[in-house]
């Protein structure tokens, strides 16, 4: 898993525009998907070649009544409690303040490790003298240096988010307290399911429905689940993790600042998962908040299964009812094709069981691997049956195939002209990829490069 760094500090000290400027230098995964919000508090970076993931976490107002601003206290203790390094900005033009010196002892509480950073230093040369206030917060004497890597420092890093100076010494400084590769990538054989979807769907009635116990708290009220919940399940199928969310909510003209944190614990939940359970109402079919969370499993290149849930709760049901569910659920959903769709009742355990099986499959999907030779193979059928296109009387000319990694499948192909390359003809191959391999319920990822590109892959 990519570690997470989060972004905390009071307001208006400039989170939101560090946290553009360090994904807008360094964006790795964005995707234009229907549904997903571009009002981004989430996003991947990469920095001396490690990828990780940032998150925004809104200001934090040590004592406060402001219903807003304790909201969003609480979405950074959720933040800092999943980071893996946690940069405090503060900002020299305000000073040090109480707030300050507050959020640093709760930072210095979650006994992660922190860099701390000086924002709104704008002019090159001698510091701001203000800038050495800052050492008050005694950062540099409880973490000298990163203890894994013999190297960061706590010194305050100046830092200006709105021209970009000092996020090299920024991300130097984070990347020293990353764990190191090979532990990150440690595997397990306990598959981590995180059950999403908007308030009220049934996720905390279908975990307990797995768990065969009143686990989780259920209650017709949305919003009733305020946290994430692991729950652990050993049977026949195998070992699995379950994560059941808070419900993402419709945003609305009241609550809009607020809904822009509610995502978070569903994003890191995500982000925590192997397979993603994507649940919908049956007796609302897909709605336009469905389609946003999906796009965020979507666009995260998650295994996904799609559960419609409540289906006892369908009346004057007849033989097409299922298959007419499955092609509405499709058509509002047209960008997961690939997502297997599951009906269930979580209320009554109708078809629950069958769902294990489906997890396991989508998940053997998303880290599947094929050969060279093959995928070369089907390339070399694909380009015979529909040839490839041309553009002012040059035609393109693709050479090979290669899968570069898993978690999804993504798949490298080089060519002589990647402007040649259509998004139709490269959609027409994934195609052929899916029509011969399956890869059901996974997205895939497609990288087209051209004679003479790097082939860091």
């Amino acid at each position: 898993m990519k570690p997470l760094v989060a972004i905390v500090g009071r307001p208006n000290v400039g989170k939101s525009m560090l946290f553009n400027k360090l994904i807008g230098q360094r964006l790795s995964i964005v995707e234009d998907t229907p549904g997903v919000t571009r009002d981004r508090i989430y996003g991947e970076s990469e920095w001396c070649g490690r990828k990780f993931r940032l998150v925004d976490t809104g200001g934090i107002e040590p004592r406060t009544d402001d219903q807003i601003l304790s909201f969003m206290r609480e979405q950074a203790e959720i933040a800092i409690q999943h980071a893996d390094v946690i940069i405090f900005l503060t900002d020299v033009k305000t000073g040090l303040t109480a707030s300050d010196q507050e959020v640093a002892n709760m930072l210095l509480r979650s006994r992660k490790p922190i860099v701390l950073a000086v924002n709104k230093m704008d002019s090159v040369g001698a510091p701001n003298p203000d800038y050495y206030e800052f050492y008050n917060l005694g950062f540099d004497e409880v973490m000298p240096i990163s203890s894994v890597h013999g190297h960061g420092t706590g010194d305050p890093v100046a830092v200006s988010a709105v021209h970009g100076h000092g996020t090299g010494d920024l991300l130097d400084a984070c990347v020293a307290y990353f764990p190191d590769e090979e532990e990150a990538e440690e595997e397990s054989d306990v598959l981590k399911v995180a059950i999403i979807g908007k308030p009220n769907v049934g996720k905390s009635s279908l975990l307990n429905r797995v768990l065969g116990e009143e686990r989780v708290i259920v209650s017709n009220i949305a919003g009733t689940t305020r946290d994430s919940v692991d729950a652990d399940v050993d049977n026949a199928h195998g070992k699995f993790t379950f994560i059941d969310t808070a419900g993402i909510r419709k945003k609305s003209k009241v609550d809009e600042k607020i809904e822009k944190f509610s995502v978070m614990r569903s994003l890191l939940a995500v982000e925590r998962a192997d397979v993603c359970v994507i649940m919908i109402d049956a007796t609302e079919g897909v709605t336009e908040q469905d389609t946003k969370i999906a796009g965020l499993v979507h666009e995260a290149g998650k295994a996904a299964v799609i559960v419609v849930n409540k289906w006892d709760a369908v009346e004057n049901k007849e033989t097409n009812t299922m298959r007419d569910m499955e092609t509405k659920v499709r058509q509002g959903l047209s960008y997961m094709l690939y997502a297997p769709v599951l009906f269930l009742s979580a209320l009554t355990g109708q078809r629950v069981d069958r769902l294990f099986q489906v997890i396991q499959d989508v998940h053997a999907q998303n880290t599947s691997r094929i050969t060279t030779g093959a995928l070369n193979s089907v390339l070399a059928d694909a380009t015979a049956r529909v040839q490839p296109p041309t553009d002012k009387g040059r035609r393109l000319k693709i050479f090979y195939m290669t899968q570069a990694s898993t978690k999804p499948p993504h798949f490298v192909i080089f060519c002589n002209d990647a402007r040649l390359f259509h998004f139709s003809y490269q959609r027409y191959l994934e195609n052929q990829i899916r029509a011969v391999f399956g890869l059901t319920g996974t997205p895939i990822k497609i990288t087209i490069r051209q004679k003479g590109d790097k082939e860091d892959v």
